[in-house]
């Protein structure tokens, strides 16, 4: 069997104001599910995630959907060079809106 070494995960420095915009009893739920998904092969088109439209927010290339009726998105890039994720963005979806931190995204 071959060993897959694992991606690391960087979160931006916004992405913390992000959080705060959210409840936080969703945040370990959040955290664990993006460690769980982008560990490995996180540029695997799934259920919860998708590669994005261009331009999208953030300049983020992937969506991550988690939580609570897939309610909360995490915007992302992957760093092939580095052999990292980036994650770029933490949002709550509404209807048709997406809200990040104090942004409002209509999508």
């Amino acid at each position: 069997m071959v060993r897959r070494e694992p991606f690391t995960i960087r979160y931006n420095e916004a992405t913390v104001q992000h959080l705060l915009s959210i409840e936080q009893k969703y945040h370990n739920l959040i955290r664990s599910f993006i460690i769980e998904q982008l560990t490995f092969d996180p540029d695997v088109e799934t259920r919860n995630r998708k590669p994005l439209r261009q331009p999208a927010p953030f300049d983020a290339t992937w969506e991550l959907r988690c939580g609570p009726n897939n309610r909360f998105r995490v915007l992302y890039g992957i760093d092939f060079d580095q052999h990292e994720v980036q994650i770029h963005a933490i949002g709550t979806k509404i209807g048709n809106r997406l809200v990040v931190g104090k942004l409002e995204i209509k999508i």
